[in-house]
């Protein structure tokens, strides 16, 4: 099972087995890049917000201990760092409109990923037209493999809540996707 492997490689991993610590960070790695990219749409920001995760992870080691999944704790932190970078990039922003006095800074163009595939960038596309609560939802259960009891403990909100962001979501991605409403 995979979590007693996390728990052996992370007992490893505190008694400086750097292969075990090598190994975490292969495993979870690009899932949490595919978390971060889908929160942020913006591939050097969701690699540099898993660097900040690995590195926080790699500093608290010697004094963590694990409640439940790995995968879950790292896609959890990632959210989180996804969401503070969101709010920073807010204030930029309220910033640079302010010192223009109301005239945006050409805003962000278009992100060029490095994934040919149409249908991907497609999928990527429909869950940047999202509300953040609700990509934010179905990114944690799908790519962090959350359950809706964690993802409400994140967002601080009812598991109800969380359950209808994931189903509002997805109709609207199923929508989005099937071409059914032009944008």
């Amino acid at each position: 099972m995979r979590t007693a492997d996390d728990h052996k490689l992370l007992r490893q991993s505190k008694q400086g087995d750097r292969a075990a610590f090598e190994t975490l960070y292969a495993r979870y790695l690009d899932c949490l890049l595919s978390i971060a990219m889908n929160l942020l749409g913006d591939a050097a920001a969701a690699e540099d917000v898993v660097q900040e995760v690995f590195v926080k992870f790699t500093e608290s080691l010697p004094h963590f201990t694990l409640r439940g999944s790995l995968k879950g704790y790292l896609a959890t932190c990632a959210a989180n760092r996804a969401r503070d970078v969101l709010r920073q990039r807010q204030r930029r922003q309220d910033r640079t409109l302010d010192a223009a006095e109301g005239v945006p800074d050409g805003g962000r163009g278009p992100i060029d990923l490095a994934e040919s595939s149409e249908q991907l960038l497609l999928l990527r596309k429909g869950l940047g037209a999202l509300p953040y609560e609700q990509r934010e939802v179905i990114t944690l259960r799908h790519h962090g493999g959350l359950k809706f009891k964690e993802i409400a403990a994140l967002q601080e909100t009812a598991i109800q809540t969380v359950q209808s962001r994931y189903a509002y979501g997805m109709e609207k991605l199923r929508v989005l996707l099937n071409g059914e409403v032009a944008q």
